[in-house]
């Protein structure tokens, strides 16, 4: 069971996939970086606050809805995608058009195929 579990994990593909995995991890922590500490610090010196957490309470009964809060989660999100658009998808998409992907070779019609096979076989 050891030796199945050792060729399971010690396949190219689980390696890979956790090496994607953990360089994902990292990517995140970095447009995150990026969006709090850059990002929406341009939102403060707009706003006067970093963040909306403490704008639009409603308080009904000691019960708080805090739509700034959510407002401040929705201009992150809006940004962490701004960000993942500028600096990933747009460069990915420049990257394709300079190095397109080459052509397959098309394959000969049905009836070449079939020339092809009673050539060979009538050359045995």
């Amino acid at each position: 069971m050891f030796k199945e579990f050792k060729e399971f994990a010690l396949k190219g593909s689980i390696i890979e996939l956790a090496i994607a995995f953990v360089l994902g991890a990292a990517f995140a922590a970095l447009v995150t970086s990026f969006v709090d500490n850059i990002l929406m610090a341009i939102v403060g010196i707009l706003f006067g606050e970093p963040n909306f957490d403490n704008a639009l309470v409603l308080t009904i009964n000691d019960s708080q809805i805090r739509f700034g809060a959510f407002l401040t989660v929705l201009v992150s999100f809006v940004l962490i995608a701004w960000a993942l658009f500028v600096f990933v998808v747009k460069p990915y998409k420049a990257y394709q058009e300079a190095n397109p992907e080459p052509e397959a070779p098309a394959e000969d019609p049905e009836d070449i195929q079939l020339l092809r096979q009673i050539r060979d076989s009538l050359s045995k």
